[in-house]
């Protein structure tokens, strides 16, 4: 039983997998674990899956990594230091679960949906010595978390796949283009893909995703 300082829904990797992989997801806002959970059966079976739930009730089987509000004109203010206090437990978690598990950091991929995607990528700015890289949906980069990034050199090798709807009504297609704009000035291997959908996974950006992270593992193996 792995003890994590953040509550989590686990699926082993598939039994025999001689170099097992992590994959931690984190879901949207207003969400729960079970969410992101659902998706296990489609992640590949070399990995390891553990589902987090954020640290702050918004109701009934509700949470949020951070709150947040939105002015009449579209900028968003967040609660900065509930954001610092969930991404360093999720660092926390992240670390524990790879050391119980025997996961190297290079094997690690952190994931995410919207607000659990601003997590995944913050986590990868700051502390990317903890994973090999990252799979993003719908989600936006934080201008707050940028003064904290670490040195380039640091993101050297690292992954990451963003993927966005053309029509997502929540967080716009322009979010996703910034988080391009600036990873592709760092020294990682970028993979982005855009889909005919609203605020929600495509079937076919499920698919791709997973295919992403499949290649992933078998690189590791070459």
């Amino acid at each position: 039983m792995l003890k994590l300082p953040l509550s989590a829904l686990y699926r082993p990797a598939q039994a025999g997998a001689q170099q097992p992989w992590l994959l931690v997801l984190m879901h949207g806002v207003g969400s729960n674990a079970q969410d992101l959970f659902g998706l296990s059966d489609a992640v590949p079976p070399q990995y390891h899956v553990l589902s987090l739930q954020a640290p702050h009730p918004m109701g009934p089987n509700a949470f949020a990594w951070f709150m947040f509000s939105v002015a009449a004109d579209g900028t968003r203010q967040i609660d900065e230091s509930q954001e610092q206090r969930s991404r360093a437990l999720v660092a926390q978690t992240v670390a524990a679960a790879s050391d119980q598990l025997g996961i190297p950091a290079e094997r690690v991929v952190v994931g995410g949906f919207s607000q659990g995607g601003i997590m995944s990528l913050s986590l990868l700015l700051t502390q990317p010595a903890l994973l090999h890289g990252i799979c993003v949906w719908h989600s936006r980069l934080l201008p707050e978390v940028l003064p904290l990034q670490a040195p380039a050199t640091a993101l050297q090798g690292r992954h990451a796949w963003i993927s966005h709807g053309t029509q997502d009504q929540v967080i716009p297609l322009a979010s996703a283009h910034a988080i391009c704009n600036h990873l592709q000035t760092q020294p990682l291997e970028l993979r982005y893909r855009e889909y005919p959908c609203q605020h929600t996974i495509h079937p076919q950006e499920l698919q791709d995703s997973m295919q992403w992270l499949a290649q992933r593992a078998s690189a590791s193996e070459k």
